[in-house]
This record gives structure tokens, sequence and C-alpha cells, in this order.
């Protein structure tokens, strides 16, 4: 048998511990509880709306470089030449007393044949040949430069026409007036008649009267010939914005020479 000395503080100590532990209404008093934990481990969705990036251009620098100077371009002028050599291209060649084809047939050259040019018109591709006639005087023609093989530019000879005079007709006067008109660009010419006999043409294809006509065409003065048997002529295309003015002339043309000139009043441009 145990001794009760030990047993009853024994007994004491464990109701004491009986007290501490209870909880009224008999049931064991605990902690609260530790909430839950609601980590996942993974972070939570971004819900909220996106801001929007706000760029701010670069302001573009604009740089102005001073304009180079605009430089106008010279004009060489080509050196005047007293003569140059060519050689006839075509089978026969008219040379004839004015630059153009409608004026008075002097002689023909033959192909090949070797010439010298002593001078051109101002404004026109017909060139002035040198030659001599059976009395070994000066008798120069015309040719067009077209149908020969020069040893040079034509631009370098001396512009000789206008200037020289053509043959004075022993017969026939040129007109003693000319009128003209614009309509447009068109000038509507005319003059004098002065009648001349059949027996005064040159052939069934010699005009009666020539027309010389400085006229301006995309800024440049042209010169050319025309030829009528009526008083009365339409020059084509005279246009505006050449330095110089436009102007022609009337000539009475027989066999033997010219009358005239008389000039026409030249109308001006609107």
């Amino acid at each position: 048998m145990k001794n009760p000395k030990y047993i009853l503080p024994i007994v004491v100590m464990l109701a004491t511990l009986a007290c501490n532990l209870g909880a009224p209404g008999g049931t064991p008093a605990s902690d609260p509880p530790e909430p839950a934990s609601t980590s996942t481990g993974v972070l939570p969705a971004d819900t909220s709306a996106p801001v929007p990036a706000t760029f701010t251009p670069i302001p573009t620098l604009t740089v102005t470089l001073p304009s180079a100077p605009t430089e106008t371009p010279t004009l060489t002028p080509i050196p005047t030449v007293e003569s140059l050599k060519a050689r006839v291209t075509a089978e026969k060649l008219s040379c004839r007393y004015g630059p153009g084809a409608e004026y008075l047939y002097l002689f023909a050259l033959n192909q090949t044949a070797n010439i010298k040019l002593v001078g051109r018109t101002d404004a026109n591709n017909w060139v002035w040949v040198a030659n001599k006639d059976e009395n070994n005087r000066a008798n120069n023609c015309w040719v067009n430069a077209n149908f020969l093989e020069i040893q040079g530019d034509p631009n370098a000879l001396p512009i000789v026409y206008p200037g020289l005079k053509l043959p004075v007709s022993p017969y026939y006067p040129g007109p003693s007036w000319a009128k003209a008109t614009r309509n447009g660009n068109n000038i509507e010419v005319t003059w004098e008649a002065v009648p001349i006999s059949p027996g005064k043409y040159e052939d069934e294809f010699m005009h009666q009267y020539i027309i010389e006509v400085w006229r301006c065409e995309a800024g440049e003065i042209i010169f050319e010939t025309l030829g009528t048997n009526f008083p009365a002529i339409v020059v084509i295309n005279d246009e505006p914005g050449c330095a110089s003015p436009s102007h022609g002339r009337v000539f009475v043309q027989e066999k033997h020479g010219y009358g005239g000139p008389v000039e026409i009043p030249w109308p001006p441009h609107d």
C-alpha cells in the first residue's frame, strides 16, 4: 500500500490543473484559430484600366540653306572668219541672186565641186559663194548650206545680207506702197500692183513679187522669202517675244533684176 502522504498532494495538483484548463459550460478553452491563408502563390491579375501611352512628337528642325546664286550662261561669240571651204553634195545645186529658192537663178554647181563661202544671211541657212564671171569679175551667188559639206562653222562667216543690193531691174520700179494688218499671229500684206510683160519672166516657175520677211518664232527672228504673182500674201506665224521687231519688204522681180523694195508697215502685237 502506498504511502498516503504522497497521494494527497498529487490529487490537489491535478484538481488545480483541471480548473485552469476548463471553460465555462464545460468546453475546453482554446486560442482563437489562425485565419486561413488565402495566398495561392500566384500574383493577382491586374484589372485596372491601362493608362494610354502619351507620345510627345519631337519637333522637326527645318534648316533653310541659302540658295546658290543662279549664274547666267555667258554666250561666247563665234570668231568671224573671212571664208570657209565647202564641197557640193547635191547632184545639181542652184546658185541664185538672193538667199532663197524664190530668187532668180544664176547657174548650177555640180556635185563634188569645191567652192569658197564668203558670207551668210542674218537668220537662215543660205550662204554666199565667191564666184567670177567669164570676164573675171566678181559674180557671187547664194546656195543652200544644207547641200554642202563645210569645213568649219558657217555661223562664223560674216553677215552680208541684208546689206547687199540685189541687181536692179532697168524696166520696172518697185511698188510705191504696202499695207499690213494683223490677225492673231498672221499678217495680211497688200501692196501696189506692178504688172510685168510675159517676156520678162525667167521661166514658168518665176514669181513676179518677192516678199522678204523677218518674223518671230519661239523667241528667235527667222528670215524667209515668199513668192507670189498677186499683190497680196499672208505671212504665217509671227509670234511675240523677240528682242528685235519683226519686219518685211516687197520687191518686183523680173528676169533682169529687181524693182524696189517697199517696206511693209509691220503691225505690232495687241
